[in-house]
């Protein structure tokens, strides 16, 4: 038994409850930086910056996508990881088609068409239409990979998009990946601000800052009298923000045009001002 642990510690130190140095503190809370993974030498990221939400269905890797396209013109070099693998949906958004090309060494991401630099387990498949049916663990090694085996090089911004809820993906993206914040997606739905409230005590408890959120879906413009239709009712996206004292990066209307740039793989051709706030925000983060 090493001298540093408590008398009470026992033979057994794998069952001791005394958080002292030469058991490992097996009751302290985890410091998410001790599990950092370092990236190829090559790779330089400024911010990195996980896009996330409570529940699927709110457009969070339109979110992402977007993110990166409003960076980019504003003059920063960016790059997308997608660490949702059973539901990668990036590569379709940016019109991507080819396989991600490597070597012994990693794996090159594939460059858009204005030059935002992209990794997905789509861009590794056969067909991008064949089904990932991974256990966690192994979903999970696999983002670690995207960050670590890639040559990334210099990024200022890379959006991480991941899957919905607190799970594996989550969990090891906050603890291998030296995360700079996160931005929360939500639509109007009243129960939006239970799962908000999730987002961020993951966050808390994670240590990392929550730089906002942004509401998708937040209403229909007619197109004959220009009036703002609140499809999924009034929104609560400010009381919500007020509650956790956080800003409101933008609301993204139901706008038939986006839909369509992104399904034809045009996302970086969209038109609208609706995530000016976030621009600002990117800027912020860059002084």
């Amino acid at each position: 038994m090493s001298e540093t642990c408590s008398s009470s510690c026992g033979s057994d130190c794998s069952s001791c409850g005394e958080g002292c140095s030469g058991c490992g503190d097996h009751n302290s809370k985890p410091d998410p930086k001790s599990f950092l993974e370092q990236p190829k030498e090559s790779t330089k990221v400024k911010k990195v910056i996980g896009i996330v939400s409570g529940k699927g269905g709110v457009g969070k890797s339109m979110v992402t996508g977007l993110s990166a396209v409003i960076a980019q013109r504003n003059g920063y070099q960016t790059a997308i990881l997608d660490a949702d693998i059973t539901g990668p949906s990036i590569p379709k958004m940016f019109g991507i088609k080819e396989r991600a090309m490597g070597n012994e060494e990693g794996i090159f991401p594939v460059m858009s068409k204005l030059d935002t630099k992209l990794m997905s387990i789509n861009l590794l498949l056969e067909n991008d239409t064949d089904p990932v049916v991974w256990r966690g663990p192994v979903i999970a090694s696999t983002v670690t990979q995207f960050w670590k085996d890639v040559f990334w090089g210099d990024v200022d911004f890379m959006f991480v998009d991941m899957p919905p809820g607190t799970g594996d993906v989550p969990l090891t993206v906050f603890q291998s990946l030296p995360v700079d914040g996160i931005i929360i997606v939500t639509s109007p739905q009243e129960l939006v601000s239970m799962i908000v409230e999730k987002a961020v005590n993951m966050a808390q408890m994670m240590n990392i800052p929550v730089l906002g959120i942004i509401e998708n879906m937040s209403y229909v413009t007619c197109p004959d009298c220009g009036k703002q239709i609140k499809v999924f009712g009034d929104s609560h996206v400010d009381q919500i923000a007020e509650t956790y004292h956080l800003p409101v990066l933008g609301q993204i209307p139901i706008d038939p045009k986006l839909s369509a740039a992104s399904d034809s793989g045009n996302i970086e051709l969209f038109e609208g001002n609706w995530l000016d706030p976030l621009a600002a925000k990117f800027n912020e983060m860059m002084k």
